[in-house]
């Protein structure tokens, strides 16, 4: 594995994508990018990168942050805990470090939704620690040099290549971490990997082998569960739609949502029930039907229009620029407002 080192850093320094979180080592900078990416894609973060630098540029102004203002500049990236705990750990920052971002990996993971890959990115690029960062892409690329046909989604797995990547850590840290994430993003694609493009295409055990599309193995071992749901769209006369808001615990805790109940029922017990929310409605009618796939869970919603007579006390009446501008209402239910 020391052979690669090289010819990465190489290959990286004259092929890496000039992304706006690169032009710097400001730990803010790298700390905020590296949570929008997980389980997002690159095209779809710049964007809602630049945003979020522009209306909270450092630490203290996120420490600071509204609540629903955060979860708004986060909307549409999904896994919302991730922006809470952004904030948590801002605050931590100004009141444990005064503000200083901690400068170690192991300060780094007492953090609040920082685990160890993003202190191994934070650490190595930010302050030059030897210390490696292990995500998807670099458990895929070193699979796929070594020929390891070990369940890249067991944490033994991952402790095995955190141990062999620590082993060879260069004098350069960050630049080799960032460079293994790139092949992986770039070129050891999960699928039709670009062989004939990667500087590693010698050293490779599975490319010799004929195992670069058997390998990483990933064996899953959770099994996925799903929800049924119906939910609303309310009108009020004046041409405003009812929302209200999530509680502060669970799934898209502290988010808005459209109104909803569990399950699928009869026309009758609909109308029931938005009679009890104090709606009085007029006409019920199915708009769609819409899939949303959470970790754990997938939500399948059937989605009613529905127009009320008068609005009812529970909710927040909001018009359509009012919910573009200032509710952050999560992917699941704005695939049914399409």
């Amino acid at each position: 594995m020391e052979h690669i080192i090289a010819p990465l850093i190489s290959w990286f320094e004259q092929n890496c994508r000039p992304l706006p979180w690169r032009q710097d080592t400001e730990p803010y900078h790298v700390w905020i990018s590296e949570i929008m990416l997980q389980q997002t894609r690159i095209e779809a973060v710049l964007g809602y990168y630049a945003r979020f630098m522009q209306a909270l540029p450092d630490i203290k102004a996120l420490s600071e942050a509204d609540d629903d203002r955060l979860l708004k500049l986060w909307e549409g990236l999904g896994y919302y805990s991730r922006a809470r705990n952004l904030k948590k750990a801002a605050q931590a920052i100004m009141t444990t470090y005064g503000g200083a971002f901690p400068s170690t990996r192991a300060e780094l993971l007492k953090l609040p939704g920082i685990g160890d890959y993003t202190a191994g990115a934070i650490a190595s690029i930010c302050f030059n620690e030897k210390t490696p960062a292990v995500d998807g892409n670099v458990l895929r690329v070193t699979a796929r040099l070594t020929a390891d046909r070990s369940n890249v989604l067991l944490p033994a797995t991952k402790k095995a290549v955190t141990a062999q990547l620590t082993a060879i850590m260069p004098e350069h840290p960050g630049i080799f971490n960032e460079a293994l994430m790139e092949l992986g993003e770039t070129v050891c694609l999960p699928s039709s990997p670009a062989c004939g493009r990667c500087p590693l295409s010698g050293q490779c055990a599975a490319l010799r082998d004929g195992l670069t599309e058997a390998l990483p193995v990933r064996i899953k071992q959770l099994k996925r569960k799903s929800a049924e749901k119906t939910v609303f769209l309310i009108t009020a006369p004046d041409g405003t739609l009812a929302i209200e808001k999530r509680g502060e615990a669970g799934l898209l805790s502290g988010m808005y949502q459209l109104p909803n109940i569990d399950g699928y029922h009869s026309d009758e017990k609909l109308t029931e029930v938005l009679t009890e929310w104090g709606t009085a409605p007029t006409s019920i009618a199915f708009s769609k039907n819409a899939k949303h796939v959470f970790t754990h869970i997938d939500w399948l919603m059937k989605g009613y229009r529905v127009a009320a007579k008068q609005k009812g006390g529970r909710f927040i009446w909001v018009s359509e620029q009012e919910l573009q501008g200032a509710y952050p209402l999560p992917t699941a239910f704005r695939k049914l407002l399409k």
